[in-house]
């Protein structure tokens, strides 16, 4: 019976490194996307074996990081309010929006170094069905173009947004204009 406890202390220990791992590399990854292994297992006060026991690859940590953010971001998305206007909750949601990735948009940098275009839409499938769900709702009741699916409008939000993390990145936008920029740009390429 003695063994049982010891065993879950080693899970707990794990499961705290796994943590301080993933911590120290979303910080380190929104940093610097060129983080390197030993500066985040440094940082998450755990040795090189370790973070390799629990993460194979740099892109098996990136991977777990991404994922990380974006259930937290979706658990700020989740109470936002988009009943009432279509077009008003778009950008209620472009705005929620755009502050996660710009928080983010470093950690996504590292992704798009490590993961496939494909994994990094698995990612964000929550977050599309939300923005789906929206752009339907919007063209459904005449606001939004219907000439085109609600699929392919989610997918032209979610290059702009990161298309303006990207022109953040290399100085040609300011954070603080990001979020109108955006949403002008999609309220007006989307209108009915």
């Amino acid at each position: 019976m003695t063994s049982l406890p010891h065993a879950s202390g080693r899970r707990a220990d794990a499961q705290h490194n796994i943590d301080a791992i993933l911590d120290a590399a979303v910080e380190n990854f929104a940093l610097r996307p060129n983080a390197t292994l030993a500066e985040i297992a440094k940082a998450a006060g755990v040795g090189r074996v370790t973070l390799y026991g629990h993460f194979a690859s740099r892109a098996e940590l990136v991977n777990a990081a991404m994922t990380r953010v974006l259930e937290q971001g979706d658990a700020v998305l989740e109470p936002l309010e988009l009943d009432g206007d279509p077009a008003e909750a778009l950008e209620r949601l472009i705005g929620a929006s755009w502050r996660l990735i710009h928080q983010s948009r470093s950690l996504l940098a590292a992704a798009q170094k490590e993961l496939s275009s494909a994994r990094i839409r698995d990612l964000h499938a929550g977050p599309a069905a939300r923005a789906e769900r929206l752009l339907a709702r919007g063209q459904s009741e005449g606001v939004f173009r219907s000439d085109l699916p609600a699929s392919w409008l989610v997918a032209t939000l979610h290059n702009v947004l990161h298309g303006a993390a990207d022109e953040i990145n290399a100085g040609r936008l300011k954070p603080e204009d990001a979020a109108r920029t955006v949403s002008l740009t999609l309220l007006a390429a989307f209108a009915a």
